[in-house]
């Protein structure tokens, strides 16, 4: 079942009900301002910090759901109701719902009137912008009463929803004709505000909530607009809004237009207030003015689209198939950009209160969004590598507008370091800057311990080496990239914190897993030593990396798949021997990505036995068995019910991984397959099963061992964006940039038919025409470069080009 439909055209999805399973949400914003807004119009705002600079409140586990954002209310002769029917719920006559590329459209109507609302952030400027437009479709006149509402957060998210005692207190607003200022803690070092402003002289104001929404009253119908009367109330303490009354009247066919806008701003650090008490609105006033007509919001959101259809220009494809077109030209790369935003810190399911920015997670989201914006993927790789510990671990998340690291989460996560060598690598590749290597970068965000880049990721090559348990495999620590494989922990309760062995008896878990990783990603720090002449490392770095291969031949193979890893009294942890948990996904992905046991024969039968064990029709489970009760020795993942998370659910992050493994031994038919049933576009029709937007990747689907089994959750905010990206386009599309140049090695089914791909790179536009004959899966039989045979299938660069004409011949 579909609750919507794509338009390919206009690089949307059409919603065209509001009764959608969950909310199904956009991202607005490209540089410091963001807002989320579902379907609904629910969601908030926020600069930078979605936990310390929060600019509107939303209520998580809310009831109704989502029923908390920036709202219009419409009272038309007693009827009320909003143009994205939440939160009064009142049945619309229409209702359609567009989320494009940094931008949501809703068009609804009522009794013969018509809303338009286009709300987006512009992609230069701190604000968002709702041009709002109402059209009277009736023979007759109306009288209308148009209301706006937005609820403020007193800026720290987690404070603004436990200091209650405090927060009651501190709350004040400031009005001057339809500005509505938010002026909460300026008096303080901050020095911040946020207001709320339309662009035509209002009737009536609130700035209290309780005083707009009456005593005791949820936010569905509130007095002041039954009322049809705003009290123009000034919150001082307690809990405050902005609320604009817009009384108009619309004559037969009559159009009348609004922007609003809701914007952040910050005055010098040694600025003084206005007595009594006065802000200096100055920076508000020039940003109002920028936007405060129709003219001139149009202008800019004509910028905003030409912005993203320049950038998602940047790789194209052009193909017999629209799902393949779909998701590579638009939806997949989108989902990218999001990712290198929020990293997992602000979603419908990340409260933007504690996550932050994930080193693993950061490093990994650059995979995807390296080819779109290099100089941020610099900027990024480098605010990464800062927060690394002297001895190559690292804080497993950090505040992305502070840049310190998470003391709640802390560091331990073994797999964290070697995802920086994967970050260098991947820019490295795209860009051909070497330069990055000399950047002097501190540890832990400490001035004067600043060292090259380069020696951050030899730290991080020989923490893993330095780290090595009694098979001579990686020592796990307190998880490798499954966060709850937790092996060397004991608590008494489940949901304790978790303890890990003392001295005497390790910690000594293992992880195949990192094994896997060390072998792929030491093979990038050898060939980076090599080209920038540390011999002698080169040398070091290729040795650690055949023994680390072969240590997962000798301890890390169970004779059917490789193992997932030993507990902390060296029991065999995803093997046959085991009664639960037999096999894992993450070894078999990543070990055979990293060429183990291609040669030996025994890579195909790992992947085959993922296909016979693991698969199901909605993607491939992490685990199976599930694990039917809690196992201390194994940690959190056995917390959850059998089918979900990490115990048994299908994790969407890990299955590009077996496709790309796929690739490895060119088996196309199986990579595509496993790429298909966990594309957003592919399983559009079961909606109502998935629940989830249909238009973007979810981290999981629950697993067979689920009663919800094919139900998603978590979605946006998700490796999964970053991985399937380099899959379809690096693996299965085969356009890939190496160190030399761009490689062209597809691995694709054998009816995928002729396509075409558009790649910049590296300064240069490749036009690429690949000729495909029906039953190739894998293999390039020649490459023509502007009329000319090349040999290999990597395309020579030639200086001062910026354009490239080829043809390849698969076969």
């Amino acid at each position: 079942m579909k609750f919507g439909y794509f338009d390919d055209k206009a690089k949307e999805y059409v919603i065209t009900t509001p009764h959608t399973p969950l909310p199904w949400i956009n991202y607005l914003g490209s540089n410091d301002f963001f807002s989320l807004i579902s379907n609904t119009c629910g969601g908030y705002s926020f600069y930078k910090d979605a936990k310390l600079l929060r600019i509107t409140r939303y209520r998580y586990n809310n009831i109704p759901a989502d029923s908390n954002g920036k709202y219009y209310y419409i009272n038309d002769d007693g009827v009320i109701w909003n143009p994205g029917t939440m939160p009064s719920a009142t049945e619309t006559d229409t209702y359609e719902c567009r989320h494009g590329l940094g931008y949501s459209r809703f068009c609804s109507s009522k009794n013969n009137l018509k809303a338009e609302l286009l709300v987006f952030v512009p992609s230069d400027a701190s604000c968002e912008i709702n041009c709002l437009k109402l059209k009277n479709n009736s023979e007759t006149e109306k009288n209308i009463s148009l209301f706006s509402y937005v609820e403020f957060c007193l800026w720290n998210a987690v404070d603004d929803a436990s200091n209650f005692q405090r927060n009651l207190s501190i709350g004040e607003v400031e009005v001057q004709g339809s500005t509505i200022y938010h002026k909460t803690e300026y008096r303080e070092r901050r020095k911040h505000y946020s207001f709320f402003t339309v662009n035509t002289q209002v009737d009536n104001y609130d700035t209290n909530r309780d005083a707009f929404l009456g005593a005791g009253n949820g936010n569905a119908f509130p007095e002041a607009v039954c009322k049809k009367k705003c009290s123009n109330s000034i919150a001082s303490g307690w809990y405050p809004i902005a609320a604009h009354q817009i009384d108009l009247t619309l004559l037969p066919g009559e159009e009348k237009e609004f922007v609003f806008m809701l914007g952040y701003c910050e005055n010098p650090a040694d600025d003084k207030w206005e007595a009594p008490g006065i802000i200096n609105k100055t920076s508000a006033k020039a940003l109002i003015e920028r936007f405060n007509t129709m003219e001139k919001a149009m202008q800019a959101f004509a910028e905003l689209k030409n912005y993203w259809e320049t950038l998602l220009a940047r790789f194209a494809v052009v193909s017999e198939n629209e799902h393949i077109d779909r998701m590579a030209n638009i939806w997949n790369q989108y989902q990218c950009m999001v990712t290198f935003n929020m990293s997992r810190s602000a979603s419908y399911y990340e409260s933007g209160t504690g996550r932050g920015m994930g080193f693993r997670d950061s490093c990994q989201d650059l995979l995807g969004f390296v080819h779109l914006i290099p100089e941020r993927a610099r900027e990024r790789i480098i605010d990464i590598a800062s927060t690394q510990f002297p001895d190559g671990s690292a804080y497993h998340q950090y505040q992305p507008l502070t840049k310190q690291g998470n003391l709640d989460v802390g560091s331990g996560f073994n797999d964290d370091p070697l995802w920086l060598i994967a970050a260098v690598a991947a820019y490295i590749k795209e860009t051909g800057d070497y330069g990055i290597l000399d950047v002097q970068v501190p540890f832990d965000c400490k001035k004067g311990t600043e060292v090259p880049l380069f020696e951050h990721l030899e730290k991080s090559f020989y923490y893993t080496v330095t780290h090595l348990g009694p098979h001579k495999l990686p020592l796990i620590g307190r998880a490798d990239w499954n966060d709850c494989l937790n092996l060397n922990c004991f608590s008494s309760e489940p949901g304790e914190s978790f303890q890990t062995t003392g001295p005497s008896e390790g910690p000594v878990a293992e992880s195949v897993f990192i094994a896997g990783m060390f072998v792929k990603y030491g093979k990038e720090f050898e060939e980076l030593c090599e080209r920038t002449g540390h011999t002698e490392l080169a040398k070091e770095a290729g040795k650690a990396v055949d023994e680390m291969y072969q240590a997962v031949l000798d301890n890390g193979w169970d004779g059917e798949w490789f193992l997932r890893a030993y507990d902390a009294q060296s029991e065999k942890v995803g093997s046959k021997e085991c009664e639960e948990g037999k096999i894992f996904i993450e070894p078999q992905g990543f070990c055979v990505m990293a060429g183990i046991g291609k040669e030996e024969g025994i890579a195909e039968k790992a992947l085959d036995s993922v296909n016979e064990l693991l698969e199901t029709k909605y993607g491939i489970m992490i685990l199976q068995p599930a694990y039917t009760r809690y196992h201390l020795e194994l940690g959190e993942i056995t917390s959850y019910p059998p089918g979900y998370k990490e115990n048994a659910g299908i994790f969407c992050h890990n299955n590009p991984w077996i496709s790309i493994a796929e690739t490895v031994l060119g088996r196309g038919n199986r990579a595509f397959e496993v790429y298909r049933k966990i594309c957003p576009s592919y399983i559009e029709e079961i909606s109502d099963i998935h629940r989830t937007e249909p238009y973007v990747y979810s981290q999981m689907i629950a697993g067979a061992d689920a009663p919800g089994f094919g139900e998603a959750k978590n979605s946006w905010l998700t490796g999964t964006a970053a991985w399937t990206f380099v899959n379809l386009s690096q693996a299965l599309l085969g356009i890939l940039p190496g160190y030399d140049g761009l490689i062209v090695d597809p691995c694709l089914p054998e009816t995928f038919g002729d396509f075409k791909v558009n790649r910049h790179f590296r300064g240069a536009d490749y036009h690429i025409e690949i000729h495909k004959p029906k039953g190739v899966q894998k293999g390039v039989r020649w490459i023509e470069v502007d009329g000319e045979r090349i040999n290999g299938n990597q395309i020579p660069m030639v200086n001062g080009r910026n354009e490239y004409h080829v043809i390849v011949q698969m076969g």
